[in-house]
């Protein structure tokens, strides 16, 4: 696959040149939903280990697919999709993050359900950086609370701050959310000094998150192309004898 090696190549040159000094490395993290095997074999094949998946049943057997193939070892998969309580099960079990803890009931049933024997899972917690209604994320006020209670619990390990800033045109609108996340983890590592990871910026605005201290950034479109179109249902129709 010639253009997802060119499109990788290049993307991992715009995010070294565009990350902010204090930052050190950022990394890149291949939003792999609808994509299958054969787009993260190839990546993975070019040193692209790192993938995120919006949802945990569409995850699934791509995650076990990929661990039964003595190919493809040491993929580490994020879930940066919004989780509901009754999924935490299946997410705990086959994540290595989740991006997009919220609330400490989500973190009590991660950490309930993460298997004493594997790594720590590691957690990020969404902030809701421009109060959307009805967006994922807690506010900015509760996350000092929110990060000593997941902190405190077994088999997770805090990593740090994620948020999806409002899809407005306006580039320095955009760059103020992230400005904005990156001042509370910069607040929050003074009681939580082990805070290494700030995701933020997507296929459209990373270079701006990367300049306000991203150190890693959720890349789909611009790596992989398009999404292919949804297939379409075909119509049912009713006949009357």
């Amino acid at each position: 696959m010639p253009e997802l090696a060119s499109r990788l190549h290049q993307l991992q040159c715009r995010i070294s040149g565009a990350t902010a000094p204090a930052a050190g490395r950022s990394r890149l993290l291949a939003v792999s939903k609808t994509r299958g095997i054969e787009e993260i074999a190839a990546l993975a094949a070019l040193g692209q280990l790192a993938f995120g998946e919006n949802y945990v049943q569409e995850a699934l057997p791509k995650i076990a697919a990929c661990a039964a193939d003595p190919g493809l070892p040491g993929l580490e998969w994020h879930l940066i999709g919004r989780l509901q309580s009754n999924k935490a099960r299946e997410a705990a079990h086959a994540f290595d993050w989740v991006q997009t803890v919220d609330r400490a009931k989500l973190a009590d049933a991660l950490s309930r359900h993460r298997d004493p024997a594997r790594p720590a899972l590691n957690v990020l917690i969404q902030v809701n950086v421009d109060g959307e209604p009805g967006k994922g994320g807690c506010e900015p006020h509760e996350v000092p609370a929110l990060a000593t209670h997941v902190a405190a619990l077994p088999r997770l390990a805090l990593r740090g701050l994620m948020a999806i800033p409002a899809p407005v045109p306006d580039p320095s609108t955009r760059r103020a959310a992230f400005r904005s996340l990156a001042a509370l983890q910069t607040r929050l590592a003074a009681t939580h000094p082990g805070l290494d990871t700030l995701s933020m910026g997507m296929s459209d605005d990373f270079e701006l998150a990367l300049a306000e201290g991203a150190t890693l950034v959720r890349i789909g479109t611009a790596l992989f192309g398009p999404r292919p179109p949804k297939p379409k249902q075909a119509a049912t129709t009713t006949e009357s004898a």
